[in-house]
């Protein structure tokens, strides 16, 4: 009589489709564009496959103080599907030295580094700003320029009624912002605290009225995320040929 296996529970199969998705050698292979670009190394091959994937790189200088949690060091990404050779590559260097928020990443940082790389996956249009869950969902929303809010007292998309009296006007300007799913829980914000950052990350300076946040749509999305250290990843350049 055969035996049946017994399925894996949903956190354990979870883990494993993420492995697959994203995976070490991912942040290994960007870590090794910037190490070449600031030594002048010959780059190794890239050793997966060229499939596409919305991806972003992210950098992270660690703490000297044991427990302290990395420090962003620079983050950009597209939300286009990019083959992975190309996009890992390409999005290295741009996240490394032109993210605006930072100075460019220089040599001698090197070995104070961790290399993220999330690749996004399931995207779908929320019903509101608050349709997505927190840790599971990253966030993408895009809104037009307030103009003028005339009250501040819409209620919000889990009040019963639906009627606004009044509402804000807005201009043809769009402002767009995300936030990858790991950025709420590590800042410890809810919903509204998420979205609010994100319009302020958009660039909007005004007043955040519920009108406001009602004139957004979200779009969220789920991640399949990898970090490796410098340690890591100067361990695999030697085991696979190359010259530190």
């Amino acid at each position: 009589m055969a035996t049946l296996t017994p399925a894996a529970p949903a956190a354990e199969q979870a883990d494993v489709e993420e492995s697959q998705v994203c995976q070490p050698v991912h942040a290994f292979y960007a870590f090794d564009t910037l190490y070449c670009e600031l030594t002048g190394n010959k780059p190794l091959a890239p050793q997966f496959s060229d499939d596409k994937y919305p991806l972003f790189v992210t950098w992270n200088t660690r703490s000297s103080r044991p427990g302290r949690a990395p420090r962003l060091r620079g983050c950009i990404g597209n939300f286009q599907p990019m083959p992975l050779h190309e996009g890992l590559a390409e999005y290295a260097l741009v996240s490394a030295f032109r993210d605006s928020r930072f100075r460019k990443i220089e040599e001698r940082e090197l070995d104070t580094l961790e290399c993220g790389i999330s690749l996004l996956t399931d995207f779908e249009d929320a019903s509101s700003y608050l349709d997505w869950t927190l840790g599971t969902h990253g966030i993408y929303i895009s809104f037009p320029q307030p103009v003028s809010s005339a009250s501040s007292e819409a209620p919000s998309p889990l009040a019963s009624s639906t009627s606004i009296s009044t509402r804000s006007t807005f201009g043809k300007h769009t402002y767009t912002a995300t936030f990858l799913p790991e950025i709420a829980p590590e800042q410890g914000w809810d919903k509204i605290e998420t979205v609010d950052s994100a319009i302020r990350k958009a660039g909007w300076n005004g007043r955040i009225t519920e009108d406001v946040r009602r004139s957004v749509k979200l779009r969220r999305y789920q991640s399949r995320h990898c970090t490796v250290s410098w340690e890591e990843y100067a361990q695999w350049r030697k085991d696979n040929g190359g010259e530190m």
